[in-house]
């Protein structure tokens, strides 16, 4: 028994030492210049990024090189340490770009806002040796960094945008841009990605909820409320329904256009040019169709059978660019696809729905159109000579 504990404490041992000597294998994700080494390295869940470093607990400072690969013209890179909270605001940046004179250009930046333009600045803690370097489409920012306050876990963001001449522009509001956030233990080792949550991550998910079930899927319904309801017996019912639907998807797709007004100032400089169209065009014809229920003639009018086509080709119109508009919408939000496919099967299983309830209206009128043809013609052949 005294054997089998030895054995058993050998073991472990040996595991603790086969873990430590893991953790201290230099990086080789990379080179670098002048053969420098890092102790430890993470490659970034996002971005094509990598975060290498050596820390001295003694000093507590962080010497650090962070990589981003396959960097395309005029882009800016950053990565930042936010001592207070995860997200953008509040993180202090180091940031890089290649000038239009092909020089490189790196400096501190402390973000205090969502409408950052990547201002120079101090942070709110020491950065010495601070470069950047350019080479094979890797861009590189090298820096020490003495860690803020007493901890050697930090919040860490990193970045890239598009830079116009030498002025860099705000990243992309959607995917990958929208998750790059997360932490890391500099003496531990320990890193952790999580998945971006900031206020304009918020709103367009908001935004993207709400024009989906506006304009993607309550017009449409109040469309098949007022084709195939008004031609079964529920008197003035499907009138009310057709009304509620359509009046609950404008108000809704009104709320949906604020929020993109709240989205482009968040984002200046990210142009969606086609959504934004389709937009303006889709509130246009809304609009129209909710003004037309003001003006709607009377049944025994002669210009209602006018206003009747004019409001079916206002109407089919709208709830074409609404679909368009709900789909251009994932495309630039680009959430999980199990979104996008249950969308998919909700204006598929409408389509079918329609389908089926036109046939079946086709067929009660053909019917009903024989039974009147039969209730018309002459019983009695002595009737039918005469």
């Amino acid at each position: 028994m005294a054997n089998l504990f030895k054995s058993l404490q050998l073991l472990c041992l040996l595991f603790s030492l086969l873990t430590s000597l893991s953790h201290a294998q230099t990086c080789t994700s990379g080179n670098f210049p002048n053969n420098q080494i890092f102790s430890s390295s993470y490659d970034l869940p996002v971005l094509d990024s990598s975060i290498h470093w050596n820390y001295d607990p003694s000093s507590q400072l962080v010497q650090l090189a962070y990589r981003k690969t396959g960097v395309a013209p005029s882009t800016w890179i950053s990565w930042a340490i936010n001592p207070t909270t995860r997200g953008m605001v509040g993180s202090q940046a180091l940031v890089a770009f290649q000038g239009t004179d092909g020089c490189m250009t790196v400096y501190t930046s402390p973000i205090t806002s969502y409408q950052t333009q990547l201002q120079q600045g101090s942070l709110s803690f020491p950065v010495f040796d601070l470069s950047a370097m350019h080479e094979n489409s890797d861009m590189i920012i090298f820096a020490t960094i003495q860690l803020p306050g007493n901890t050697t876990m930090v919040n860490q963001v990193w970045q890239e945008g598009p830079v116009y001449g030498n002025v860099p522009g705000i990243h992309a509001l959607s995917g990958a841009n929208m998750q790059s956030f997360g932490s890391i233990d500099f003496l531990s080792r320990k890193t952790a990605a999580t998945r971006g949550s900031g206020k304009s991550w918020d709103i367009k998910t908001v935004d993207g909820l709400v024009n989906t079930i506006s304009w993607g899927t309550l017009m449409p319904i109040g469309a098949i409320i007022a084709r195939y309801l008004k031609a079964s017996n529920t008197g003035p019912a499907w009138f009310y329904l057709h009304v509620f639907c359509q009046c609950t998807a404008y108000a809704a797709g009104v709320f949906g256009a604020v929020t993109d007004l709240i989205l482009g100032n968040l984002s200046p400089g990210i142009q969606h040019t086609i959504h934004r169209y389709i937009g303006i065009a889709l509130i246009v014809s809304a609009t129209l169709q909710v003004l037309a229920l003001f003006l709607r003639p009377k049944e025994e009018h002669k210009l209602r059978k006018i206003w009747n086509k004019y409001h079916h080709l206002i109407g089919y119109g709208t709830i074409i660019l609404g679909v368009i508009y709900v789909f251009k919408g994932f495309d630039i939000l680009k959430p999980q696809k199990k979104w996008k496919i249950i969308y998919i099967l909700v204006i598929a299983g409408l389509g079918i729905i329609s389908v089926g309830l036109e046939f079946i209206m086709t067929y009660v009128k053909s019917k009903a159109k024989e039974a009147v043809v039969h209730s018309q013609a002459p019983t009695n052949p002595q009737e039918e000579e005469a």
